[in-house]
């Protein structure tokens, strides 16, 4: 039985790469109102990433700081693009679709659409994980670590740097259990060996959790935990996949 990729003609290689200049330029563009839009609401935006720590910043009656004329201003700026690209994400994922999904099969299609949807499921996940559960817990220890007679002044540039990188870190290692199940599909890993290599791969999440937190012991175990968690779930899914493929 012949499988077409496409009913279309197939495009030649200048084509395909003119078709992937006009689709990332459209992308770029869609940025642009997103941004107008989320320029007017910067104010808002900003104040939603200052919660978290708005309750220890006392002696600023709630705000940050900023040293240079231009720190509030570029802020201001960081925050509207970084909201913009997230806005307009379903419009440029959608360019990347019409790019790429005519050089799919059927079922090809299908498994790239599950594997996005899921993929923006758990980045979702762990930015909301460390917005309401790991930030609130981690201020909470730092900003009352000490005798309480020093004072937190904290920039809006070394916050904002802190904060964002943070909630794109963690929406990162959430991807964990789909990572894991892809490499398992292509026939790279396999849930046996997730179980074998179980304590090894506990050993390096502690590792990791090291890294992205702070030097306490509270702020890693409770990234730790749910990491942990995303590894056991990875081999849950692995194994779902292998009997199915079976």
């Amino acid at each position: 039985m012949n499988v077409e990729y496409s009913k279309k003609k197939p495009l030649s290689l200048q084509e395909h790469f003119v078709e992937l200049r006009i689709r990332i330029l459209r992308s770029f563009l869609s940025l642009i109102p997103f941004f107008v839009i989320c320029w007017f609401f910067s104010d808002d935006l900003l104040n939603i990433l200052r919660q978290p720590l708005k309750p220890f910043l006392k002696s600023t009656g709630g705000g940050l700081i900023f040293t240079a004329p231009l720190d509030q201003f570029m802020a201001h700026l960081q925050i509207s693009f970084f909201a913009s690209v997230f806005l307009s994400s379903p419009y440029w994922l959608a360019q990347l679709w019409c790019f790429i999904s005519p050089g799919l099969y059927k079922k090809e299609k299908k498994l790239f659409i599950f594997f996005w949807f899921m993929g923006l499921v758990l980045f979702l996940l762990g930015t909301c994980f460390a917005y309401f559960v790991v930030f609130p817990i981690m201020f909470s220890l730092l900003m009352n670590f000490g005798s309480g007679v020093d004072q937190p002044f904290i920039t809006i540039k070394n916050y904002l740097s802190f904060i964002t990188r943070f909630i794109f870190i963690l929406g990162l290692v959430f991807e964990m259990p789909l990572i894991l199940v892809f490499l398992c599909r292509g026939g790279m890993l396999s849930s046996g060996f997730l179980k074998k290599y179980r304590r090894q791969a506990i050993l390096i999440l502690s590792i990791l959790s090291a890294f992205i937190t702070p030097p306490d012991i509270l702020s890693l175990f409770l990234l730790l935990l749910p990491l942990i968690g995303l590894y056991e779930l990875s081999i849950w899914l692995t194994g779902f996949f292998e009997v199915k493929r079976a």
